[in-house]
């Protein structure tokens, strides 16, 4: 496999965030930027039906008391 390309999920203020990668072998892998040997892989299909329940506001009722920090 060639080397993974790591998009940041960040504005670019938090001190700590994910980070994905799309392989060459159709998964898509995750990790914590402060943790970067600890790898998740997941499917291509998955992600994407991961991604449409977050679209849909599947997943919303896990953040509603959640506060951001300034």
């Amino acid at each position: 496999m060639t080397e993974l390309n790591w998009q940041q999920a960040t504005d670019g203020t938090e001190k700590e965030f994910l980070e994905v990668a799309f392989g060459d072998d159709g998964n898509v892998y995750l990790r914590e930027n402060l943790k970067p040997d600890e790898i998740v892989i997941t499917t291509r299909a998955k992600w994407d039906a991961f991604v449409l329940g977050v679209k849909a506001g599947e997943f919303d009722h896990f953040v509603e008391d959640c506060t951001t920090e300034s």
